[in-house]
């Protein structure tokens, strides 16, 4: 996603705001205009740009109500800032904050964007949630917790109401507990009209750059809701779930592959009972747990 520091007014507490100084309107509207972006993406200087000029054009509405704020001079000195390392132009096109324009149905940010606007709560950027699985191998939850695990054979990372991750692993060494994944399966699941259903599947030196039906986006090929953007042929890809705020990292590292998700809290966790067994959500079975020598724990007491 953003891969710039934001201005430092994102960091400072409201408590520095004047009460008729409204800079922290004109940089919650940045963020919600800009979090769904992407670097990598093509397009992404043009949008970055008209939402630069729309928040500088909003900083100079408010120019005289905050003069003396620091919180308002710090956005103007960001703004500059990013508009030189970016190349933008101070004439051009701005986006328009006005949420009933703004709001997309297939950009997550913006819709939870335009979400909280209108119900008159003030904008924060969505929290996200990260899993990985590599190595041995080696597990990162959603919660922070590090493990790992025996999981021989199928097991899902995730199975949500958005999104199923199955991985496959198999012994790295003849009689011992340590595994490696050797084949990925992820299922984009529709959502409204952002996407049909996609599956992608990679297996030990067959990491394609397309879905299983061979398309490599789903939707609207103009809006790219869902997009596969290769990295490094046949050995790094990524995925792109704009309508869901997620992006899925998938790499062949020697003989085996490697695995990592980013994802809205609020989708990570919308499942039912039924579907309880993640290993990013919940880690691994207690019986899965193996030790530092790539043997399972001692029974206790044992």
């Amino acid at each position: 996603l953003l891969d710039f520091p934001l201005p430092s007014v994102l960091r400072i507490g409201d408590c520095q705001l004047q009460t008729h100084c409204r800079i922290q309107k004109c940089t919650t509207d940045f963020v919600a205009l800009t979090s769904h972006l992407n670097s990598a993406l093509d397009g992404f200087d043009l949008e970055f740009c008209k939402a630069l000029r729309a928040y500088s054009a909003c900083t100079y509405r408010n120019s005289k109500v905050c003069r003396g704020n620091l919180v308002y001079h710090s956005a103007v000195l960001g703004i500059s800032d990013l508009m030189s390392q970016r190349n933008c132009s101070k004439d051009g096109p701005t986006s328009s904050t006005n949420p009933e324009v703004t709001h997309d149905p297939c950009h997550y940010s913006a819709r939870v964007g335009a979400r909280e606007q209108r119900g008159g709560e003030q904008l924060s950027p969505p929290t996200y949630l990260f899993c990985g699985l590599f190595g041995d191998p080696h597990l990162r939850t959603f919660k922070d917790h590090f493990q790992t695990c025996k999981v021989e054979g199928a097991w899902p990372l995730i199975d949500n109401n958005y999104l199923s991750v199955q991985v496959t692993n198999v012994p790295v060494v003849p009689g011992s507990s340590a595994t490696a994944t050797n084949k990925i399966t992820i299922i984009f699941k529709s959502y409204q009209d952002c996407t049909d259903q996609k599956v992608y599947q990679a297996v030990t030196d067959d990491l394609p750059a397309a879905f299983v039906d061979g398309t490599t986006s789903g939707g609207d090929g103009n809006t790219r809701s869902l997009q596969i953007v290769e990295r490094v042929s046949g050995k790094y890809v990524e995925m792109h779930a704009r309508y869901m705020g997620t992006t899925v990292y998938v790499r062949q590292l020697g003989r085996y592959l490697t695995l990592a998700i980013r994802m809205p809290q609020e989708l990570a966790m919308a499942y039912e009972e039924s579907q309880d067994l993640q290993l990013c959500v919940n880690g691994c079975p207690s019986g899965e747990h193996i030790d530092a020598s790539g043997y399972p724990p001692p029974p206790p007491g044992g």
